[in-house]
């Protein structure tokens, strides 16, 4: 495992080293000040006078992007262009260190609630008769108390989606930190994967490569079936005591974060054996997509273009279990793609944008279902192509080989 982490850390750049080795990482003010003039603007176009920024899911935060701390669930910032932020948590304990990670914001707590002191601080602000926007969760429950306050709730959350698809410099600093984590947790799974382990040791061996430097799991499924009897198409959501054998594959979809931004790779591995036939022949079709698709992406690619790259899949004898392409890095964002013949969602009306993080994930399998596999990973959209984040070796993995 130290010559796993090693190569994470040569792999970072000095300035990114910096990042990791600090207390906590921080943006410059003009990093800042840039996303609270987007998201005033935003507002403006919406007709919003105040936005509420509700908590929940920490991978895209829109309190976190605003003001620095990474909430969950029932945690509210006021946002008024011209304003303080103030910034109500659920419980006490939370406080002391939102007031460290949300310096510019006035945070508070009380027993009557986060979601009554976010109602009571927009009436201060005169926000009564006016419409106000909500990024976040956002709950029945809440669209009731905001109306009977006599606020007029605007869902501005396809909004805050927009504003997230282009990374600036500064975050994407953070995003190849994850990356490198993200690498080390997948070639720390092939270098010490043996037969007689449970998914459980897989999820043991996958975290011990970024806990120690502060990277979270966003996400880490693996599926794990024999190449010649094959029962799985798709990595599993939760580890179960299922236990790895010689000649089986183990693909997975490992995501790790590092204060709220990530890397996503995918990679099959075999086990103390070659690839059987079968997951040759699925595993070539999936590096064939991958690197078509790979091969049309750059700023002002249409989604076409794209989904005529994914076709190689369609003309293949397999399928695929999950999403082909979709935006990731503050949200599992647009474009969300499946293919021609087998499609994820209503294909959107979008080009791609220098500065979209974009993952790319063949997740190929068997038309009845019994036998899959991954390979894939995040991306970076230039003007004149792609740069590849991750430095992880790609093809058919083999235990031991990292």
């Amino acid at each position: 495992m130290v010559e796993i982490v090693e190569n994470m850390l040569h792999r970072l750049t000095a300035r990114q080293k910096e990042l990791l080795e600090a207390e906590n990482p921080t943006f410059s003010r003009d990093e800042m000040e840039r996303r609270r003039s987007a998201l005033a603007e935003a507002m403006h176009m919406a007709g919003a006078s105040h936005v509420l920024l509700s908590g929940g899911d920490r991978r895209g935060s829109a309190i976190q992007w605003v003001t620095g701390w990474p909430p969950g669930a029932q945690h509210y910032v006021v946002f008024t262009p011209g304003e303080q932020d103030a910034l109500f948590v659920k419980n006490p304990n939370n406080a002391p260190l939102a007031r460290i990670l949300a310096p510019n914001a006035r945070v508070d707590w009380n027993p009557q609630g986060s979601t009554s002191l976010a109602i009571d601080e927009l009436t201060r602000r005169s926000a009564k008769g006016q419409s106000v926007g909500v990024i976040g969760s956002y709950s029945h429950g809440l669209h009731e108390r905001l109306s009977a306050a006599g606020l007029k709730p605007v869902d501005m959350s396809r909004d805050y989606t927009r504003l997230r698809l282009v990374k600036s410099e500064e975050e994407l600093e953070l995003t190849r930190i994850g990356c490198a984590m993200t690498d080390a947790a997948v070639e720390a799974l092939e270098r010490h994967v043996r037969p007689g382990m449970s998914e459980y040791q897989l999820a043991d061996i996958i975290e011990r490569a970024y806990a120690p430097w502060g990277g979270v799991t966003q996400i880490h499924y693996t599926g794990v079936t024999s190449m010649t009897d094959p029962n799985c198409c798709v990595p599993s959501q939760l580890a179960r005591n299922r236990k790895v054998a010689k000649g089986d594959a183990i693909f997975t979809e490992i995501s790790v974060s590092y204060w709220s931004y990530s890397g996503q790779i995918q990679r099959t591995i075999a086990v103390e054996s070659a690839p059987s036939p079968l997951f040759k022949a699925m595993h070539d079709v999936a590096e064939a997509s991958l690197e078509a698709i790979f091969g049309v992406m750059r700023h002002g690619t249409t989604m076409d273009e794209i989904l005529d790259a994914a076709s190689v899949i369609d003309r293949s004898d397999f399928t695929i279990c999950d999403d082909l392409v979709h935006g990731y890095v503050g949200g599992y964002l647009p474009p969300i793609l499946g293919t021609r013949g087998r499609p994820s969602a209503p294909v959107p009306n979008l080009t791609l944008q220098e500065g979209m993080c974009i993952v790319v994930q063949p997740s190929i399998m068997t038309k009845d279902g019994k036998a899959g596999l991954q390979t894939g990973e995040m991306v970076l959209i230039r003007r004149d192509g792609i740069e590849r984040l991750h430095k992880a070796p790609g093809g058919f993995r083999q235990t031991g080989s990292a």
